[in-house]
């Protein structure tokens, strides 16, 4: 009799658990800035691009952006294909957008994951994943904490990418 109740405890443990967990504030967003640079090539085509982020566990979270030409050069964004493209479809639909010109780019992520729902606070990684057909490729992760207080981080211009800022607020 005491392992069925036992067993009962535990399940209601397991269950109580995740409600414990604090999401972020319900006014954070966080900005982000990416500079798509001239880069001097006797062929340009403009990037294809995504942006993500992944807890710490490594699981993708959300897809914030995502720009390709055309469905079939998905999968020449290697990293993000692996982690979320090939497996869903339904991402794909919902943020892929047409390339970007050369020049600033902002956008701000609502700090939702990918089912609406307000992401806890902890430790996630932001990453940004740049390749141009005939060019170059660039794969950027960054470390962030995500709480209850604001942060400014710059990431360091690569060849196929110029300054990257990351704006964490809470309104």
């Amino acid at each position: 009799m005491k392992g069925i109740y036992f067993s009962y405890w535990l399940l209601g443990l397991m269950v109580a658990l995740p409600s414990w967990a604090k999401t972020i504030p319900a006014s954070a967003s966080m900005g982000v800035e990416l500079e798509l640079p001239q880069v001097q090539a006797s062929i340009y085509a403009r990037p294809y691009v995504a942006v993500w982020i992944e807890d710490k566990q490594r699981q993708p979270v959300r897809t914030m952006q995502l720009w390709v030409g055309d469905d079939e050069w998905l999968k020449d964004l290697r990293s993000w294909w692996r982690k979320v493209g090939r497996d869903n479809r339904s991402v794909v639909d919902a943020v892929t957008s047409a390339t970007r010109p050369v020049g600033q780019h902002r956008f701000t992520w609502d700090g939702l994951d990918q089912q609406g729902k307000r992401v806890e606070q902890g430790d996630y990684t932001f990453y940004v994943e740049v390749v141009r057909e005939h060019g170059g490729r660039n794969y950027i992760r960054q470390k962030i904490t995500l709480g209850e207080e604001s942060f400014d981080l710059q990431i360091a211009p690569t060849e196929e990418t110029g300054n990257i800022a990351l704006h964490y607020q809470l309104n």
